[in-house]
């Protein structure tokens, strides 16, 4: 399971095409998040991700070409073998978890039903990790994280260094984004 120390906060690159991904293989980033992508590169992303000793996360919403149900999540478990998984669906991430690789549930934050909604998946899937979005709602991350009791990932409209540090104050183990300007920034 992915550690995060609480005085080790950490970026994590989110890409979206194969050419940032490429370019991130060669950098001391750890872990890279692949938003976008499509049925024929993700074997490849997998496996380029293992070679480079990266720990690579799918967003299995986001897979092109791979209608996202049971058969997909057992065809990217089986198959592709990522690092994690992540994904807004139950049952996705319930069948991931059982393949041993780390599950990561996406919560929009939009309003307090959507809040609802992920408190009762937090429940139901006892994911590994939960990604918060947009992670700019600093009392969003500490609730989820005292009510979930594992680690947050800030994720999305985090555009600012600043943004990150108060992201990490509020109690975030980590930051997603996709902003090459802040792939770098450690707190």
């Amino acid at each position: 399971m992915v550690q995060f120390a609480a005085n080790a906060k950490s970026v994590i690159p989110a890409v979206n095409n194969m050419k940032d991904f490429e370019k991130l293989l060669g950098t001391p980033a750890r872990s890279v998040i692949v938003l976008d992508s499509h049925l024929s590169q993700i074997d490849a992303i997998a496996r380029m991700a293992r070679q480079h000793h990266k720990s690579v996360f799918l967003h299995a919403d986001l897979i092109q070409g791979l209608k996202n149900d049971l058969y997909a999540a057992e065809f990217i478990c089986q198959n592709i073998r990522p690092y994690g998984i992540i994904s807004t669906r139950a049952n996705v991430l319930e069948v991931a978890k059982k393949r041993g690789l780390v599950t990561v549930l996406r919560i929009f934050l939009l309003d307090s039903r959507s809040i609802e909604t992920g408190y009762r998946l937090l429940d139901q899937v006892h994911p590994d990790l939960v990604e918060l979005l947009p992670g700019l709602i600093p009392e969003m991350i500490r609730e989820v994280r005292e009510k979930a009791g594992i680690p947050v990932i800030a994720g999305g409209l985090i555009r600012t260094k600043e943004e990150i540090n108060h992201a990490f104050a509020a109690g975030a183990a980590a930051v997603s984004t996709s902003n090459r300007e802040l792939w770098k920034f450690s707190s």
